[in-house]
């Protein structure tokens, strides 16, 4: 391949590493949007992923121009599909981030989740498993990739802790419905912003290996 076309690819690759750290500082932020209540935090968030989304847009445009102007084979076609595929699960974290911070701003998901100890792990574990995920894309890392897709049980795990004690959580004057079915939503979205960790590890192993991976983890993660 040309030196143009492997610019153009490196600064794709830039461009797909910087959206993956602004959607992680919206992760983050997160958290503190559900503990805190703060709603012009979570405002910030939400009008984050407008520059997500135009990113993503930008990049799968990208992509699909030098995958039909230089028609590239091997490992640049394999990063070429890897930074495709990437790039719509970081646009679906964000996503997800984004519905944390509206059930937030309800401003009565904090009791629930102030009092239960198992979202408070929770949210640092799918911080991390996004952080390694991305981590192991910087570096194409596969065994990094591996360890992330193995701490996934763990944090499906601690969801379904989440539901079974709200399921079986009493409402009452301090304890709407309405708060307990929003510290189930901050779950739901939580364990899904892991899937979306886990899809980007099975991405690394692909660029790294060609081998796909996806509904074989016994496999994959040995």
């Amino acid at each position: 391949m040309t030196a143009h076309f492997v610019n153009l690819l490196d600064d794709l690759r830039r461009r797909s590493l910087r959206m993956a750290s602004e959607v992680e500082d919206m992760l983050e932020e997160s958290a503190e949007v559900v503990f805190s209540g703060d709603k012009s935090l979570a405002r910030r968030i939400v009008a984050r992923d407008e520059e997500v989304d135009d990113e993503e847009v930008g990049i799968e445009t990208d992509v699909i121009r030098l995958l039909a102007l230089y028609q590239p084979v091997g490992r640049d076609l394999r990063l070429l599909a890897t930074i495709l595929k990437v790039n719509t699960d970081l646009e679906r974290v964000a996503d997800g981030v984004v519905n944390i911070a509206e059930r937030a701003k309800h401003m009565e998901v904090q009791v629930p989740a102030s009092e239960c100890a198992e979202l408070k792990q929770l949210f640092p574990l799918v911080r991390a498993a996004l952080r390694n995920a991305v981590q192991s894309y910087a570096t194409e890392d596969a065994e990094a990739a591996r360890s992330v897709m193995r701490e996934d049980a763990a944090i499906d795990a601690l969801y379904g802790q989440i539901v079974r004690k709200a399921v079986s959580a009493t409402p009452g004057p301090s304890l709407s419905i309405a708060a307990l079915l929003d510290l189930l939503s901050v779950a739901k979205n939580l364990e899904r912003i892991a899937d979306h960790a886990t899809n980007i590890a099975e991405d690394v192993i692909f660029l790294t290996s060609g081998a796909i991976v996806r509904h074989r983890h016994d496999d994959a993660t040995k």
